[in-house]
């Protein structure tokens, strides 16, 4: 068996990043260090200046993407185009993000404004999710989830900027 080559045609082929735990149940006679020296080595394979992709840690797993050089010449072939949200919809994703879990009321009392509209939205773009009910409460509590994550090229919400240095 070639750990690497069914590393590489496993995220070769996987719509979402793969977790490394994920790895492992589909590895059981593999130790974690040696899928994680496998990934390492796929990653440095792929990081030489011949390949027009890269292997990526993000939302907690690895995937392959477009090296970033790459990417104006690919983006013709693109169906959907780029992720574009409205000022106040952005605004409300990223008090969510630097919030979570946070009610609808909560995110008012922030913004001073009804955010109905761009919670509708941030669900149906699946940016965000419910993450249940408030203790106490009815109140629906809101997340970021993994997709997020993806979206934004982040491994974790540990890589968002310090909210000390985006504040103006």
């Amino acid at each position: 068996m070639n750990l690497e080559a069914i590393l590489e045609a496993l995220l070769f082929v996987s719509s979402e990043p793969l977790k490394i735990n994920r790895l492992k149940r589909l590895f059981p006679e593999s130790s974690l260090k040696e899928i994680r020296l496998a990934l390492n080595n796929l990653k440095q394979r792929y990081a030489k200046e011949c390949h027009g992709i890269e292997l990526v840690e993000v939302a907690g797993g690895f995937r392959f993407q477009t090296k970033a050089q790459m990417r104006s010449y690919v983006i013709s072939l693109k169906q959907r185009p780029p992720l574009r949200l409205a000022r106040a919809t952005l605004e409300t994703l990223a008090i969510i993000a630097y919030k979570q879990p946070i009610t609808k009321r909560e995110i008012e009392q922030i913004k001073g404004v009804d955010v109905s509209s761009s919670l509708k939205t941030l669900l149906k773009l699946r940016l965000i999710k419910p993450s249940g009910r408030k203790e106490g409460s009815r109140a629906m509590l809101y997340k970021t989830t993994y997709y997020f994550l993806e979206v934004f090229g982040l491994k974790s919400l540990e890589d968002l900027p310090n909210i000390n240095d985006v504040e103006g």
